[in-house]
């Protein structure tokens, strides 16, 4: 099956375009595309995986689903387009690394800025019916971002997983955890940041001397 993906990526998981649960993954998600109002728009859903090659990647985010509200999702976890209110989640993330480096809180939502610094933003389901959270979970894209997660974790040395809440973590079982750092945390939402464990994790300057430490560029958080 040809899929338009990032060349680097597309390499890594050719094995997965062939079987058949993604072939069935596909059809169920054109037939809602077609049905129903979907996000994030078609040409977004590989848009972690086509801003940020995996020769490039360096640090990897895991989320769950992508925004099911209009105008939202743009195919980045927690990430919303430019013009887009902060949702809460993302908007503690934002206080986090304020606290942590002492950068104040952007005016947009959009973290392609850190996709192209070498920030996979991968939710586990990539496609979402409106206002509908949870809808295309079950149906094939678990399996195929484990696939890019074994890949990242067996193929490369040295990245930083960063993961948040008990569905990351959970998701996060397959990496080696001898060949990458990872840093765990409660989830950004108010309701688990309310209880402790998000807010003074310091993730960002973590990973950031973690990477600094192997000789490679800090991410501009």
């Amino acid at each position: 099956m040809t899929v338009q993906i990032e060349e680097s990526w597309k390499a890594h998981l050719q094995p997965e375009f062939e079987k058949p649960y993604f072939a069935d993954l596909i059809q169920f998600v054109r037939k809602e595309y077609e049905t129903n109002t979907v996000y994030p728009p078609g040409r977004l859903i590989f848009n972690a995986f086509d801003k940020c090659p995996f020769d490039a990647c360096k640090v990897v985010i895991l989320g769950q689903d992508p925004y099911h509200g209009p105008g939202q999702a743009n195919g980045l976890c927690f990430s919303v387009n430019d013009g887009v209110p902060k949702p809460p989640s993302l908007l503690n993330i934002f206080k986090e690394i304020q606290d942590d480096l002492g950068k104040p809180i952007p005016k947009s939502g959009n973290l392609e800025r850190w996709a192209v610094q070498g920030v996979l933003l991968l939710n586990a389901t990539l496609t979402v019916r409106q206002g509908a959270a949870g809808s295309h979970q079950g149906k094939g894209w678990e399996q195929f971002t484990d696939a890019a997660i074994r890949q990242l974790s067996e193929e490369k040395e040295g990245l930083v997983f960063l993961l948040w809440g008990k569905y990351a973590q959970d998701k996060g079982k397959i990496i080696e955890e001898s060949k990458h750092l990872v840093l765990k945390a409660k989830h950004p939402s108010p309701m688990a940041a309310k209880w402790g464990g998000w807010f003074g994790t310091k993730h960002f300057s973590q990973t950031n001397k973690y990477l600094q430490s192997r000789g490679l560029p800090e991410i501009e958080w």
